[in-house]
């Protein structure tokens, strides 16, 4: 049988830049270089590895890719992806493979569904693999009364918006409206970490705008605020510190764009108050309170409207970073919005993992030939933190007992449960902190940062690099099904 050929045609787009705050600058300059640079002719089933290059922007090197015709893209990142060639075709065929830059916040394409992200050591000048992005945020319905505010943490373990005020050290500048109860009484919140720390602060309403998704008077949470300078006991009585403060949080704020709408839901509307949740603050005191679902914090993104051609990217992120293999500076990614909503978001060959009413993993991960409940996907914890010392025998460092110190690095692998009894094996390096902190001090990407967590596995930012992870929202439809559950 005579074989057809596809003429596989290679393009690049540079996106529009966008004027704003009056500023006459020019936009930067940006070149997107393709490797191989010219059309190349492939047979059925064939694949074909496709590089891009962005020159001329110091901001983002990424670009997001587009297929026009038969066969489908795999393996994406940011800097490359696979060509796949369908098994048959009936005649010779082209097809083209676009890369388009993924312009800075300033040069956002009007519209676009993709901010940029970096790993970075963040305002304060202090972060080991925090994940950053920027968010204006306006008050509600105006669009003079905006600040763009940037060194914010991108989290798919929390959900919602949390921004430092500048008087905790902050950003926030910005006099947000009040959200009160029906008694009229200011609403507030605790939110209390693992490790015994905890955040506090109001509950306000913005408008929030992400590249260019919008979401209209969005409860977020406010930390550090004045008025709200006396902690009730039942949220600070952890013992661990205020993280209220930008050398504590080493963050503006914190984008929670988890697997949920709400970051309580049912569980602070309905029944008995939580001690450490949603309080009501009249002049006596602030009390713990229910609170209904539309004043809770809010996942922005669930929240978002049409854009500009009509399309909803609200049903959930992917979080595109290049891989690392060892110490470095920064390194440069995306915060992608929707999925199988556009050409640049759709899950491909991504393998889904299902989620339960916590957040977890449905089904336990594997180690070692033992199964481990109680196991999540998390861009906001800094390494991977799995089991323990007696379960590993790797052991922690004697500096800092909250990461691990092996003699020399050690690579393991562990298997998460996919939907429909699909499994996928990841392997992962465990480096010594004390020793990648003391010979990089210059560095903020650690791939092999990682630390204890007994009885489970928090895939913290090391398992993002090299990998395009999705994360959908409960409720949301996707080509998938609905969410929640993460994909990569």
């Amino acid at each position: 049988m005579r074989q057809a050929w596809l003429v596989v045609s290679l393009a690049s787009l540079i996106l529009a830049a966008g004027c704003g705050g009056g500023s006459s600058s020019p936009p930067p300059s940006v070149t997107v270089s393709l490797s191989p640079s010219t059309a190349q002719s492939i047979t059925q089933a064939q694949t074909l590895n496709i590089t891009a290059t962005v020159m001329n922007d110091s901001s983002n090197k990424g670009v997001s890719w587009n297929l026009s015709g038969v066969g489908s893209l795999t393996n994406s990142t940011i800097t490359s992806v696979t060509y796949n060639a369908p098994a048959t075709v009936s005649s010779n065929t082209t097809v083209t493979v676009t890369a388009t830059s993924i312009a800075s916040t300033s040069a956002a394409a009007s519209g676009s569904n993709v901010a940029p992200l970096s790993v970075d050591p963040g305002p304060a000048d202090e972060y080991a693999n925090g994940l950053f992005t920027s968010v204006t945020v306006c008050v509600p319905g105006s669009t003079s009364s905006c600040q763009t505010i940037d060194g914010i943490l991108v989290d798919t373990g929390s959900v919602g918006l949390r921004l430092l005020s500048s008087s905790a050290g902050g950003a926030l500048t910005l006099t947000l409206p009040q959200l009160n109860n029906p008694d009229s009484n200011p609403v507030a919140e605790c939110v209390q970490f693992a490790d015994t720390s905890y955040i506090w602060g109001p509950v306000q309403t913005a408008d929030i705008q992400i590249a260019g998704e919008k979401a209209s008077a969005v409860p977020i949470n406010v930390l550090g605020d004045p008025g709200f300078s006396t902690v009730p006991l039942s949220c600070s009585d952890t013992g661990g510190p205020d993280d209220d403060s930008l050398l504590a949080m080493g963050a503006n704020g914190i984008l929670g764009v988890g697997l949920f709408e709400q970051d309580c839901g049912s569980a602070c509307a309905s029944g008995t108050p939580p001690q450490a949740a949603y309080y009501e603050c009249p002049a006596s005191g602030c009390v713990a309170a229910l609170v209904s679902l539309s004043q809770q914090v809010q996942n922005p993104v669930s929240l978002f409207a049409a854009d500009n051609n009509g399309v909803i990217d609200n049903n959930g992120v992917i979080i595109e970073l290049p891989t690392a293999s060892a110490p470095q500076s920064t390194l440069s990614g995306s915060l992608v919005f929707g999925i199988g909503t556009q050409s640049n978001n759709a899950l491909g060959g991504a393998m889904t993992f299902p989620v339960d009413g916590f957040g977890n993993f449905a089904n336990p991960v594997v180690f070692n030939n033992q199964s481990y409940s109680g196991s999540f996907i998390d861009s906001g914890s800094n390494g991977i933190y799995f089991l323990d010392s007696g379960t590993t025998g790797i052991p922690t460092c004697s500096d800092a007992t909250f990461f691990y110190c092996p003699g020399s690095s050690e690579v393991l692998n562990a298997t998460n449960p996919g939907a429909n009894g699909a499994t996928s094996t990841v392997q992962f390096t465990v480096g010594n902190a004390d020793s990648m902190f003391g010979n990089n001090p210059n560095a903020s990407v650690f791939p092999a940062l990682a630390g204890p967590n007994t009885g489970s596995f928090d895939w913290g930012l090391p398992f993002f690099m090299g990998r395009n992870v999705f994360t959908a929202i409960e409720g949301k439809s996707t080509p998938a099904g609905s969410g929640p559950f993460w994909a990569y």
